[in-house]
């Protein structure tokens, strides 16, 4: 179906790489606790955006510059771990009562969501892998392929994001009214996205 190999499981892989703990995810969650299904939804347009931009930088060809240019790569490889790191460190130091380190404006979400997304470099070295197992060199029609493909992948990255705002809007309802847990819960988010910029910054 339009060039694509296994439309099937291409939808399954899309989906297991959704469901794959990650900033992204974390970011979904912090954003839903802080500002509702609102905030929520934001962040996953905003990382629904984030990922576009890097899979058809991948399609034009980044992901072979950054592999020409190792430099430039740890060079944008640790720019989004120094990120994710402040981010995390912010969290776990905020007082109660603090300026959330996530704004409540949607736009804040929408902007940092989409940041979490892009300073992720290993995102286009992995668009690029992956798009090559599905396509079929035979029926492939060029762009029409490939947009087809992110087509998919931003339609199931909407429904997943919005099933996980929807399930942790009602759950974070029922935990709202306890201020420890909810302090428990930013500061293990904090540790969390330290985490994952100290694996990014490690990766090789």
């Amino acid at each position: 179906m339009f060039g694509i190999a296994d439309y099937g499981a291409f939808v399954a892989a899309i989906i297991l790489f959704l469901a794959i703990p990650g900033p992204g995810n974390l970011a979904l969650i912090t954003s839903t606790s802080k500002g509702g299904i609102a905030g929520g939804l934001a962040a996953a347009l905003g990382i629904i955006a984030g990922d576009q931009v890097l899979l058809w930088m991948a399609v034009a060809g980044v992901a072979a510059l950054l592999a020409a240019y190792p430099a430039a790569f740890h060079a944008v490889q640790w720019l989004g771990a120094a990120y994710l790191a402040w981010m995390g460190f912010k969290m776990l130091t905020a007082k109660p009562g603090s300026k959330p380190v996530l704004n409540i404006l949607p736009r804040h979400y929408f902007r940092q969501a989409m940041m979490i997304t892009l300073l992720n470099p290993k995102a286009i070295v992995f668009y690029m892998a992956f798009f090559p197992l599905f396509v079929d060199p035979v029926h492939h029609q060029g762009m029409v392929t490939f947009g087809v493909m992110a087509a998919t992948i931003a339609a199931l990255g909407f429904l997943y994001s919005l099933i996980a705002v929807l399930l942790t809007y009602f759950l974070a309802e029922r935990i709202r009214a306890n201020p420890a847990i909810t302090r428990v819960l930013e500061k293990l988010a904090g540790i969390f996205l330290i985490g994952f910029g100290v694996k990014l910054a490690l990766t090789k």
